[in-house]
């Protein structure tokens, strides 16, 4: 797995809870660098390792290397430590 200095979102443009994740970081300003997995095998293949076998997304890879998958918007407030909006 890549390590990264930057929120790394793996999904899919027609997955609602992408959309959902993305519009949340993006309302409160958190950079992120995305990875449409239906674009790219190597992340898609990553994703399935991550999720024994599933390409579960939005797939989120924080910069301290822990993971989030499909998480909802109180679980990324939570782990931002922000207040949910």
């Amino acid at each position: 797995m890549p390590s990264s200095d930057i929120l790394l979102v793996y999904g899919t443009r027609w997955c609602g809870d992408c959309r959902r994740t993305r519009a949340f970081l993006d309302r409160h300003g958190i950079p992120y660098r995305w990875i449409d997995i239906d674009q790219d095998a190597e992340a898609a293949a990553r994703v399935e390792a991550i999720n024994r076998g599933f390409r579960s997304v939005p797939t989120l890879i924080w910069p301290d290397g822990s993971v989030l998958v499909e998480p909802s918007n109180a679980q990324l407030a939570m782990k931002l430590g922000i207040e949910e909006r």
